[in-house]
């Protein structure tokens, strides 16, 4: 996150270029030891994988674009983990679910949370001092069309897990085969963000120089932030993959929400963003909603049990 967060305020609307690099990195991967070569049958047919592509591809590319809408870091985190509400409500229209009292209450936390946060940042742009009225305004509608974006990246994300969801019933869990697909298949698209891409990569060869330590190697600092970030985001991406065969869904999607937690609050910290009281108060509010959505409490519950009769039957 470190190295995303140093290019992004350095270079603001790199994310493409960190983009395609991370999936350029994971379909090599991929296809040298998941697709052996491309001499393996996909599982899944590719038909399916195009569908789950075009989606991925979507939320990838508008996402980042939102960065260079006034949308901050923290804020662009925070949104993010509204996915439970986009899953949920494409959930109840698309696949006729029905949750628990709980499960709505947890819902409605998680967007108290997002909308607090939001209004204090729309709040916050509006009342920049630095700007007369005409360029504030101008700014607060290029914010509005930010979340506007955020938004609909949110709404598709949700869509394109509920199709996931519905393509492992039919033919079956295959985790290693969709990360590759879904990294590989997206590749020529991103001849569509060529030029911005050069333009990014030029302005990284142009940063200072900085020698890697152990092996002495010097190269401009910006490749070596895009190379940590690569690599460590391939790391994160597998375990998440490998943690979704090896655990519940409990324990993935808790993690995962503890890992954008983390992140949010590391960010905020690092950077020193402006951020209120009443966004601590929006981001607790995600965090508890998230993990009363995800039960942890029931889970806990049983431990805590026999942890308090541990010391009566001693």
């Amino acid at each position: 996150l470190l190295f995303l967060l140093h290019a992004c305020r350095q270079f603001p609307g790199c994310g493409n270029i960190v983009t395609f690099s991370q999936f350029l990195f994971i379909a090599v991967e991929g296809f040298i030891f998941e697709a052996n070569f491309g001499r393996k049958k996909p599982a899944i047919p590719i038909r399916y994988y195009f569908i789950m592509v075009a989606m991925f591809f979507t939320v990838s590319v508008v996402n980042n674009y939102a960065l260079n809408l006034n949308i901050a870091m923290p804020l662009h985190m925070i949104f993010r983990s509204g996915s439970l509400i986009a899953s949920m409500a494409l959930g109840i229209i698309i696949l006729k679910k029905r949750y628990s009292v709980s499960k709505y209450t947890s819902i409605a936390l998680v967007s108290l949370g997002i909308f607090t946060c939001t209004f204090m940042s729309a709040k916050q742009v509006a009342s920049d001092s630095s700007l007369n009225e005409e360029d504030g305004l101008q700014v607060f509608l290029w914010w509005l069309l930010g979340i506007a974006a955020l938004t609909f990246a949110l709404l598709m994300s949700a869509r394109m897990g509920i199709f996931q969801e519905m393509l492992y019933k039919q033919f079956g869990k295959h985790s290693k085969e969709a990360l590759f697909y879904n990294h590989a298949l997206p590749l020529p698209g991103f001849l569509l963000l060529a030029p911005n891409i050069y333009h990014h990569a030029v302005l990284f060869s142009q940063s200072e120089p900085f020698q890697v330590p152990v092996i002495g190697l010097t190269l401009p600092i910006m490749w070596f932030y895009l190379l940590m970030n690569v690599i460590t985001q391939y790391v994160c991406i597998r375990g998440v993959f490998i943690l979704t065969t090896e655990c519940t869904s409990l324990t993935v999607t808790l993690v995962v929400t503890l890992r954008k937690f983390v992140s949010l609050i590391f960010s905020i910290l690092y950077f020193r963003n402006p951020f209120t009281a009443w966004h601590w108060l929006g981001t607790i509010f995600v965090f508890v909603g998230t993990l009363m959505y995800t039960e942890v409490w029931n889970s806990l519950g049983p431990f805590l049990a026999r942890w308090r009769k541990r010391p009566k039957e001693e």
